[in-house]
């Protein structure tokens, strides 16, 4: 789901005063880091409970499974039988499946509110939007995403690394799915193969966005973005195949570069959503699906796109300084491969309704929301290239199924660091009523 991140009182090395009211040298204070899934458009055509993944639909390999403990529904109803779905192929049958995983560089051209060009400078401390033709002391409010790419490419989400639950290196995601399925044949996995694609550029008009520079007066640290904005300007406005290729996703998908047969990740330089107002900050990550018409190649089946929003979180930014670098993105990768469809046809991936340490009460299989802000929350893990990232870690299968003990790996709820959550939730009526 959503990432919404706790910011640090003082989140840029600038030392200027802001001005432009949308110039801001610190974050808004916010809650603890939080994610979430942005609701696509609900498909029910063929989501029936086949053994081998959703039927009738044209998206990734999947599989289902399910579990049968006391709870409620959505409405309050008892309900003992509860489905999930899951990315990849049944553990049971071993062997390796393996997803394209397009990343799509993606920057924010920061506007005025004409549409021109916005160029800034910081004139006594304070920083003021320049007349067009600018100065050559004035900076372009562009905010590149192409240097964090190399980055992310490295880090554990989609490069190997070592991990108690699998006899040989893997991947972030894929380590996770094996401690929670430890029977799995030993050639089971599930991976990611990313390459990068096309960068695109989203434009923004000034009063739908806010900003800090960089202590150079540079653009930028961060962007806060409105996120009814957000999502309007990164899907297409239409649900026909080809899409409309005037958004990032509809570009992407426009141009053949994701596919309904990849997880893809839209990733953007430091870019956090608030709702509303700036105050009511800050999401760092959403997973989701973009859903466009069949037609006669593909059987006239819905095509779903797995895709997610992800960002870089720079240091000294959050409240907690364990949370950096991949922990949003990791959190939605994870996500996907428990979550791929979030529970779009009512049915898979609900659940119990589940009340975690941190909080959050929810009803649905998402999980980094059990973990997010608890201590632990983040798991370091240095790479070949000696640079610490910093995943999340995540709730296990079977703490959504209220197993006790726990089948996962040595017996645990959480993982990689098996000690972030130890105990299961208290039984929950519907939206944790009392």
């Amino acid at each position: 789901m959503f990432l919404v991140v706790c910011f640090v009182a003082i989140a840029s090395s600038m030392n200027v005063q802001a001005q432009d009211d949308d110039a801001i040298s610190a974050a808004p204070t916010g809650s603890k880091p939080k994610f979430t899934h942005v609701g696509p458009p609900t498909s029910k055509n063929g989501m029936a409970h086949a053994r081998f993944g959703i039927a009738n639909i044209d998206s990734v390999p999947n599989f289902n499974g399910q579990f049968f403990t006391p709870g409620q529904d959505a409405n309050g109803n008892p309900q003992n039988h509860w489905y999930f779905n899951t990315l990849g192929n049944p553990p049971q049958m071993g062997r390796t499946t393996t997803l394209n995983a397009p990343v799509v560089p993606v920057s924010l051209d920061l506007l005025n509110a004409d549409g021109s060009e916005r160029f800034v400078k910081v004139v006594n401390g304070a920083v003021v939007t320049c007349a067009n033709p600018p100065d050559p002391s004035c900076k372009h409010l562009f905010f590149d995403a192409t240097p964090f790419i190399q980055p992310v490419l490295e880090s554990p989400v989609f490069s190997n690394a070592n991990y108690t639950s699998s006899a040989e290196p893997t991947q972030f995601a894929d380590a996770v799915a094996h401690a929670e399925y430890p029977k799995a044949k030993a050639d089971w996995h599930t991976l990611l193969a990313p390459s990068v694609k096309t960068g695109r550029t989203m434009k923004l008009l000034r009063g739908t966005y806010q900003f800090g520079l960089n202590s150079d007066g540079s653009c930028c640290f961060f962007v806060l973005v409105n996120a009814n904005t957000f999502e309007s300007k990164l899907f297409p406005s239409t649900s026909t195949f080809p899409p409309d290729s005037s958004t990032p996703v509809g570009a992407a998908e426009a141009a053949g570069e994701v596919t309904t047969k990849d997880v893809s990740t839209f990733f953007f330089p430091p870019t956090f959503l608030f709702i509303g107002s700036p105050n009511n900050c800050c999401i760092g990550g959403f997973h989701t699906f973009d859903i466009e018409s069949g037609d006669a190649s593909n059987g006239n089946v819905p095509r779903l796109f797995v895709l997610n929003f992800s960002t870089w979180f720079p240091a000294h930014f959050f409240r907690d300084p364990a949370v950096l670098d991949v922990t949003g993105l990791s959190h939605e990768i994870s996500e996907t491969y428990n979550d791929p469809f979030v529970t779009a046809d009512g049915v898979h991936d609900v659940t119990p309704w589940w009340l975690a340490p941190n909080g959050n009460c929810q009803n649905d299989l998402e999980v980094g929301d059990v973990i997010e802000g608890l201590p632990r929350e983040t798991f370091p893990i240095t790479m070949p290239n000696g640079f610490t990232y910093h995943p999340q870690n995540e709730a296990l299968l079977q703490w959504f199924e209220f197993q006790s003990p726990s089948t996962a790996i040595h017996g645990a709820y959480s993982y990689p660091d098996i000690t972030t959550l130890t105990a299961l939730s208290a039984p929950q009526k519907a939206g944790c009523a009392p």
